[in-house]
């Protein structure tokens, strides 16, 4: 049987001083890095397409829940370097998340032609041009492509934002 609520019972939110609270904000945008957040992006859009691309040629099955380990990583990759509170960090995230789902999906396929053909993957990769990768991408497009980039923009997204301690926080409490 519940019990009814009582003062004791609830717990209450801590009271911060908005005047700490606004100096730890500023300390913190203070140690954001743009630059490194899109180091951080394209870095971990890069391994994220080629986790993507060798997993599915070791499988020979296109796993579309790749791409949301590609947003994940990619937004971790942005959190790390840049520090980010900021939306642009946000922005950051959610644009390499694409990318490196597309450039994931596109070497997945270059793999999968080159085996095919038998011919080596770099040989094929230095002959792409922009008609080529665009015919690649719409033959092998599928509907269910866009929910799982759009899981991995959200999670870029949502990822690429520092979180903010409970050691930090604590310096604003009353």
């Amino acid at each position: 049987m519940d019990e009814p609520l009582n003062e004791k019972s609830v717990e209450t939110q801590p009271e911060y001083d908005q005047v700490k609270l606004q100096m730890l904000m500023q300390e913190m945008r203070g140690q954001q890095n743009i630059g490194l957040g899109i180091m951080g992006g394209v870095v971990a859009a890069a391994i994220g397409a080629a986790l993507w691309a060798s997993i599915t040629a070791l499988t020979n099955y296109q796993i579309g829940w790749m791409a949301v380990g590609v947003g994940f990583l990619v937004g971790f990759g942005v959190r790390f370097l840049g520090k980010g509170l900021d939306k642009s960090f946000g922005v950051v995230g959610a644009l390499f998340s694409l990318l490196g789902c597309l450039a994931g999906n596109l070497l997945a396929v270059c793999i999968a032609v080159a085996k095919h053909q038998g011919i080596p993957l770099m040989d094929l990769i230095t002959r792409l041009d922009l008609q080529i990768v665009l015919s690649l991408m719409n033959e092998t497009f599928n509907p269910m492509d866009l929910l799982f980039y759009g899981i991995a923009v959200y999670e870029g997204y949502k990822f690429s934002f520092r979180p903010i301690s409970v050691a930090e926080s604590d310096k604003a409490k009353i």
